[in-house]
């Protein structure tokens, strides 16, 4: 196992090196210097077409524009947002999150073309069902010379949709929270039990398909992001005296790097800091990485530009709302210096110095519900995969792999599950981004006449 941790840990170091950087950032600023900031200026009119204000049922797709964006961030808003950040903090200290607001503030202009490519070029699945997604549109959109860049992006999907980060973590949770305080021993017996448990509970949603999964995400993902910013908002108060200290200190510590304890990259620890903070933001948020465009793509619409506005909001909700009430909490506690501990342990430390009695459980529903529906939403992005490699009917083989999977996540190390999910995203970032800035001009061409119409009737 050490050596297979050793291989893994190699792979994702190769993937996340200086050329998929400047893929991932370097492209993201061009598409947001292309659009000319256009996104932002029209952030309130997303706001409109989220609250259903420009609904057709009669339009193609599947799914609302509301419940697209919740199936998107019920992948995203999980353990990336609380388990992630801890991570950030803790090897990169709170300079990484300041990168981690670069790589949102970017990522919203990412989401914003890949999601409009998502419905300006879907393609259909072998049973006649209308797709979106990154292969569908490097196809449609590129045509079938491109078809091993499609091809590519699907197999290493297969891998990175696997849920063995998310479930690596609420076993951690489990335990920590929940079990070792009550005197109940862990161990590969309790670890089986609850992946056993997840097993269950997974099948029965994931089994239902795409209209299940947004049904169930777009009631857990809204009012559990109202509850954790409660609990961060009670960690705050209390600790409202060094507040200010600790917002100045991420500025600060961003271009000093004065607690990064990682090795050093392009002959600095400012490089190392960046890619981590980078790396992090883009495992939340998962802009560039092209799985959002999947949910995105079976959005009810037939304005493409309409649904890239939607997937805009996401990397802002995600990363600069939740992962910053997180980020606050480890930072103001002060237990980011005080505990060796990493991943979710150290974010329930957080909330258990504040909130002794409650905290610690409050946050494991929190933590329970954001795991549970990522899992629930990865599993779609998978059989997505599946269905373009495969074929439609074999995508329910990839669910069965799937659910087995989660039995993994929960009996192996977190180094070794994280480092395999950061370098399959890498590789599946490179067919998205390069795929999204060939088809840019498209995407302009779009919103232009999009602007345009709703001038003319708003």
């Amino acid at each position: 196992m050490e050596t297979l941790d050793k291989i893994i840990a190699e792979f994702s170091s190769l993937a996340w090196g200086l050329p998929l950087l400047i893929l991932l950032i370097g492209g993201g600023l061009y598409l947001l210097i292309r659009s000319r900031f256009l996104p932002f200026r029209y952030i309130g009119h997303a706001i409109s077409i989220l609250r259903g204000k420009y609904d057709d049922p009669n339009d193609p797709g599947q799914i609302s524009h509301f419940q697209a964006l919740t199936t998107a961030l019920s992948a995203t808003v999980g353990m990336g947002n609380i388990a992630g950040v801890a991570v950030a903090i803790s090897i990169g200290g709170p300079g990484a999150v300041f990168w981690m607001w670069v790589s949102a503030v970017i990522g919203m202009s990412t989401k914003f073309f890949t999601s409009t490519l998502a419905i300006l070029y879907r393609g259909k699945d072998s049973a006649g069902e209308l797709q979106g997604g990154p292969m569908y549109f490097i196809m449609e959109g590129l045509g079938k010379s491109w078809k091993p860049l499609a091809v590519f992006f699907s197999f290493a999907g297969l891998i990175g949709a696997l849920p063995v980060f998310n479930v690596n973590q609420l076993t951690q949770a489990l335990n920590d929270i929940l079990l070792i305080p009550n005197g109940v021993e862990v161990g590969l017996g309790s670890n089986i039990v609850i992946g056993l448990i997840l097993v269950g509970i997974t099948a029965l949603v994931i089994l239902g398909g795409i209209k299940r999964i947004s049904l169930v995400a777009c009631r857990l993902v809204p009012s559990m992001v109202l509850l954790y910013f409660i609990l961060v908002l009670i960690i705050l108060i209390s600790n409202s005296d060094v507040l200010l200290k600790y917002l100045s200190l991420i500025f600060t510590d961003a271009f000093a790097a004065n607690n990064f304890k990682g090795d050093p990259f392009l002959g600095g620890v400012i490089g190392a800091l960046i890619l981590h903070g980078i790396k992090r933001g883009a495992f939340s948020n998962e802009a560039g990485i092209g799985t959002a465009p999947m949910a995105h793509g079976a959005a009810k619409t037939d304005e493409p530009v309409r649904e890239g506005l939607v997937a805009m909001l996401g990397p802002a909700i995600d990363t600069l709302v939740v992962c910053t009430l997180t980020a606050l909490a480890i930072l103001v506690t002060g237990v980011w210096e005080t505990t060796g501990d990493n991943g979710v342990s150290l974010t329930a430390s957080a909330f258990g110095s504040v909130m002794p009695t409650y905290g610690k459980y409050a946050l494991l529903i929190c933590i329970t519900v954001f795991s549970m529906s990522s899992l629930f939403s990865y599993s779609y992005y998978g059989t997505k995969c599946m269905s373009f490699l495969f074929g439609a009917d074999k995508k329910k083989y990839y669910n069965y792999f799937y659910i087995l999977s989660i039995l993994i996540g929960a009996t192996t190390s977190l180094s070794m599950m994280i480092n395999l999910i950061d370098g399959v995203f890498a590789l599946m970032a490179i067919p998205t981004m390069i795929a999204t800035i060939v088809l840019a001009p498209k995407v302009i061409t779009e919103t232009k006449a999009y602007v345009s119409r709703l001038k003319s009737n708003p």
